[in-house]
């Protein structure tokens, strides 16, 4: 009978890292090129019926989106992900919610996803999800479950599950980042002083499940306990890093947007002051 820590670490052990050897997974190609083609047809309907043009932007940061993804799930870090380093996989985990999902949002224009709403079990459905404490709820337990010892071997075991995992924490950080990025005043965006609060207790979560991993006294997932050693990281030390790589990256981002969102808000009401100062000014009799 084979023992459990040598039946996860035996699973994930087909990619040979190599800096000439780039590998290319079916599933991923697939999936990018079937967001793109679906972000190409809706571009192409909106032209024909007479709408505004979508201009370079969004388009760009779409493709910046996928090349991200691609490279996130793909070549040299997946390969290091998946058969080296539970450090790189979290690498990996952190540009999938923080980098792709809010790019994806901020490439998508609100045209492009009203029609959707023009059914009302949709709409009623995304409403449901996209209101800020669900989406909160939801991005934070399946990010916290699939960190559990239990699921994150069973990922680690079986490429399919792997592949829900990683489906599951992009449409997670999709939801997530809603009330942040909406482009839809129909699913609308929270106000800046609640966006600031909104993101400050996204990252207690995190921070939480970074503590537990980089102060367990033993290696959580066995996969990589029976992975390839390299460049000298042990396994309880690429488990440090991995927990440090979660808690300090990733807690120091949110407070970069919250930054970013305090200054927007500042400005914001900056220029509704001169605009009601301006409005005021208009108003005044003037002296004959």
């Amino acid at each position: 009978m084979i023992a459990p820590l040598h039946f996860f670490g035996l699973l994930h052990t087909g990619a040979t890292l190599s800096a000439s050897r780039f590998s290319v997974h079916a599933s991923t190609v697939i999936g990018i090129l079937a967001l793109a083609a679906l972000y190409g047809w809706r571009v192409r309907v909106h032209g024909r019926a007479g709408g505004t043009a979508l201009g370079r932007a969004k388009p760009t940061v779409l493709a910046v989106a996928l090349v991200t993804l691609f490279l996130s799930l793909n070549g040299w870090l997946h390969d290091l992900s998946d058969s080296y380093l539970f450090s790189a996989h979290m690498v990996q985990h952190l540009l999938l919610a923080l980098v792709v999902a809010p790019l994806l949002i901020m490439a998508t224009p609100g045209w492009m996803l009203r029609p959707a709403l023009a059914s009302r079990p949709v709409s009623a459905v995304a409403r449901w999800f996209t209101n800020p404490l669900r989406a909160f709820a939801i991005f934070n337990v399946v990010m916290c479950a699939w960190h559990l010892p239990p699921l994150y071997n069973l990922a680690m075991a079986h490429h399919n599950v792997h592949i829900v995992q990683h489906l599951m924490f992009l449409v997670a950080a999709v939801l997530m980042w809603w009330p942040i990025l909406s482009p839809l005043p129909e699913l609308p965006r929270l106000a800046y002083p609640l966006q600031m609060l909104y993101l400050f207790l996204m990252s207690i979560p995190m921070s939480i499940v970074a503590v537990y991993i980089a102060y367990a006294s033993s290696v959580l997932y066995p996969a990589y306990a029976t992975a390839p050693r390299i460049w000298g990281i042990s396994p309880m030390q690429d488990q440090l890093i991995g927990g440090l790589i979660m808690w300090i990256p990733g807690g120091l981002f949110f407070f970069t947007i919250i930054s970013v969102i305090f200054f927007r808000w500042q400005q914001h009401e900056g220029d509704e002051t001169v605009a009601g100062a301006q409005v005021a000014a208009a108003q005044l009799p003037v002296s004959r």
